[in-house]
């Protein structure tokens, strides 16, 4: 079973209508990036995009914090200093809607690196701890994800993201409660990796069980599977036998008419 990506494959069709779109193409699961202008939406605004959910009849599996402004180059606020309450705001937000709807992943991106800041990797740690501990009281997820295309953005490999999880772990205790381990992951955005020149199967083979989502565009041009060079395949059936059980989302930029 796939999980479409509505923000990034349905970008034409209006945020409140994005679900049913999926709906209507034959998925019956979703995810979507921060779906609100601000980090701390209203509630009638969180009250409306949850009723279009709820009325389009798919389930909401994946949610994003607020990234910032994306399209200036904003890529995450997890380690930006001086913005840790708005980061914290969207992680309250998110929570809440994870209660309302099951969401079982969120994705943290860690954000650039800042010139003239001090401590960004410190302040990581404390705001993935709150997450990781709000996230965990519902049962899901905090995943982490490396990036492409963005320079100024620290996390290009698995191994680097999984270093950072094995750093706000083994702090678990001091920054948030001994619990918050078991809720943060490798987010495995296969387009992402291959990009930045990362082995697919050796991230798989070394880092199977801190995977917590998976993520699929091809490479290069980020369209649909089988538009590029990844043998998907081969990748679905790695992450088989190295005992994925997870979701597994498409997050492309379409070239044709998005169907499950």
């Amino acid at each position: 079973m796939y999980v479409l990506n509505c923000s990034l494959c349905l970008p034409d069709v209006p945020v409140l209508e994005r679900a049913a779109a999926a709906a209507a193409a034959g998925f019956t699961e979703v995810e979507f990036w921060w779906p609100f202008e601000s980090a701390s939406p209203s509630d009638a605004e969180v009250d409306r995009f949850a009723r279009s959910i709820e009325d389009s009849g798919v389930g909401l599996r994946g949610l994003n914090f607020t990234g910032g402004d994306m399209p200036a180059g904003d890529r995450g606020l997890v380690s930006w200093p001086g913005r840790e309450q708005e980061f914290r705001d969207s992680v309250a937000v998110a929570v809440a809607l994870g209660e309302r709807l099951g969401i079982e992943v969120f994705n943290a991106l860690y954000g650039n690196r800042i010139d003239g800041a001090s401590g960004q990797d410190d302040v990581a740690d404390e705001n993935l701890a709150h997450a990781a501990e709000e996230a965990g009281r519902i049962g899901a997820t905090v995943a982490l994800e490396p990036l492409s295309g963005a320079e100024r953005y620290p996390l290009r490999t698995a191994a680097d993201a999984v270093a950072v999880l094995d750093r706000v772990g083994a702090h678990a205790g001091e920054l948030a409660g001994p619990t918050i381990g078991r809720s943060l992951g490798l987010l495995f955005d296969a387009y992402h990796l291959a990009v930045n020149g990362d082995d697919l199967d050796a991230a798989i083979t070394r880092y199977a069980d801190r995977i917590a989502h998976v993520q699929l565009a091809d490479a290069p041009g980020r369209h649909e599977p089988g538009t590029g060079g990844i043998d998907f395949p081969h990748v679905l059936d790695a992450l088989d036998r190295a005992g994925y059980t997870g979701r597994i989302a498409l997050e492309y930029i379409p070239t044709r008419k998005v169907t499950a």
